[in-house]
């Protein structure tokens, strides 16, 4: 009974949080609320059929309470708060590696380079076979960090079966924090002074992160930018400011919050002391962009500052603050709305959770610029699709469209997302190649039937530029792919696999760059396929034009 008490104050606290802000914002009896969840928690552990696990309980109860306030607020367990922490401070602590788990073995898809792995001289394709002399064959992909990481100083050892090496290698390594960096890649596109940085989140280094890929590029002699945000999903809103203060002059406002205490309203306006304020810029979203990537493509635009490209933006516009609850676990609670300088709150409607997770009420256009005459050119889309809709009910109001004016009096749209002033579609590849991704047979294939070759590829490409423009997938290479995943299941069409043929060979040559050197050589030459890219790079004059840059 002791454990249940220690439950209780976690069981309440979704109750409680409103004791936090002000009797005044509610008229609820929080103490009445409290007598009736103690009351049905009480009796739950002395009468229900079975012995009762209060801890489990307790959560439930919490997760309840949060889940009818909105789809962001969420409890968050102690067991997930360790993941969360790592993820957003910047940094683990373990031996370093990115790994897959193939036909249940754990696979080295590389040592994370400065770690403790990669000194020691792990390599790609190394698998793990034996952790701390447990067989380590058959363990899931969620139980394997739990093996290797662990405090900085102390040691796991492992056996590792290699390519060619009758015996196991045995290692014996000192754990060591491992930086999780949020930058993935940032290069220079060959042949001109465009720079590339793509960034995977917002984290207390990202701000960090990205001023040093900055200085890195303009070293190098970048005069224009693309700033990849496709698929980041947000995270610290101050890093988002951080970084959208790099590009907006003095006193301009870049994001503002309104909540329903005034303690929660806050406006963050730019410094402008950064030497990137007139530096060209095209940002890239697409419908996995959220929170913080739209504060930053939204101040962009808001401002004319740059041109955002791609597609449709996620639509998340509201603020968490977490809470911790004494046992390492913790809640996340929306406590403000965040607006852009034009006004617009980005938020998605969020009633009807099932079609918010399908990211329904985002305004997805016709590809095409929308740079200029946007409100005459979502009109005409507007009538095109009525017409198409026989119940007058469910037709779309124009009168209702959420039209707002950027500084230069541009017209851009609110309520669900950032919609891009250019929209370009994501490729599509086909359902076989999809599979093929999902089921990560490039990476087991190279594994398998490539990773003897390996060597000579370094050999022969020691600098990573000659690798990019001169290797080439061969033919041979590819047809045993193909044989190789017909082995494993996927159907191949003649059809299919002519028209993904081009993304085939450049992701088979990008997990080799992978294997070789980093991610950020990975991205640069899947970039060489990627079709909103390509066209982001055409768009520059538009981006200078818009920014008055000229």
């Amino acid at each position: 009974m002791k454990k249940f008490f220690w439950v209780i104050p976690a069981v309440l606290v979704g109750i409680l949080v409103g004791i936090y802000f002000s009797p005044v914002f509610s008229t609820d009896n929080i103490y009445h609320q409290i007598k009736k969840i103690d009351k049905v928690l009480n009796i739950a552990v002395k009468n229900y059929l079975e012995t009762v696990d209060t801890q489990k309980l307790g959560e439930a109860a919490i997760k309840g309470i949060l889940s009818e306030l909105d789809v962001h607020s969420v409890y968050i367990s102690a067991e997930e708060m360790k993941r969360v922490n790592e993820d957003f401070q910047g940094s683990f602590e373990g031996i370093g590696i990115e790994f897959d788990v193939i036909n249940d073995t754990i696979v080295v898809v590389s040592p994370i380079p400065g770690g403790p792995s990669e000194a020691l001289g792990i390599r790609s394709g190394d698998k793990i076979v034996k952790i701390d002399g447990q067989n380590a064959v058959g363990m899931s992909r969620s139980d394997v960090p739990k093996k290797l990481r662990g405090p900085k100083g102390t040691i796991v050892e492992i056996d590792i079966k290699r390519d060619g090496v009758k015996e196991l290698i045995h290692y014996r390594i000192k754990r060591d924090k491992i930086p999780l960096n949020t930058v993935d890649a940032a290069f220079i596109v060959d042949g001109t002074d465009i720079g590339v940085i793509v960034v995977n989140r917002f984290a207390a280094t990202t701000h960090d992160e990205f001023v040093t890929a900055l200085q890195k590029l303009s070293s190098k002699g970048m005069k224009k930018l693309v700033l990849d945000l496709r698929g980041n999903p947000g995270g610290y809103l101050n890093q988002a400011f951080l970084m959208a203060e790099e590009f907006i002059k003095s006193g301009d406002t870049i994001v503002y919050t309104k909540g329903r205490s005034p303690e929660f309203e806050e406006v963050y306006v730019s410094s402008g002391s950064s030497p990137y304020v007139k530096l060209p810029l095209i940002v890239l979203i697409n419908a996995g962009s959220a929170s913080a990537s739209e504060i930053v493509s939204g101040a962009i635009q808001d401002l004319d500052r740059g041109l955002i490209v791609g597609e449709t933006s996620f639509g998340k516009g509201l603020v968490q603050r977490q809470y911790e609850l004494g046992d390492g676990s913790a809640f996340r609670l929306t406590i403000a709305k965040y607006y852009t300088p034009s006004g617009r709150c980005i938020q998605r409607p969020y009633k009807d959770r099932d079609k918010y997770r399908h990211l329904e009420g985002r305004l997805e256009l016709e590809e095409g610029s929308y740079i200029y005459n946007a409100y005459e050119k979502i009109i005409a889309q507007v009538k095109r699709i009525n017409d198409t809709i026989k119940n007058p009910s469910e037709r779309i109001s124009i009168d209702s469209l959420p039209i707002y004016f950027t500084r230069a009096k541009r017209v851009v749209f609110g309520g669900g997302g950032i919609t891009p002033d250019y929209i370009i579609k994501s490729d599509t590849i086909t359902k076989m190649t999809a599979s093929i991704r999902r089921e990560n047979l490039f990476f087991e294939f190279i594994d398998k039937k490539l990773m003897k070759e390996i060597e000579n590829i370094k050999k022969a490409y020691p600098n990573f530029k000659d690798f990019k423009n001169k290797f080439r997938v061969s033919e041979q290479v590819l047809n045993d792919f193909k044989s190789f995943v017909e082995n494993k299941g996927i159907n191949v069409t003649r059809q299919d696999w002519e028209t993904d043929r081009d993304y085939i060979s450049a992701y088979l040559k990008a997990q080799i760059a992978r294997i070789i050197w980093t991610r950020e050589e990975f991205l640069e030459i899947l970039f060489s396929v990627d079709n909103q890219f390509k066209k982001a790079l055409e768009l520059f004059p538009e981006a200078i034009k818009i920014a008055k840059l000229q």
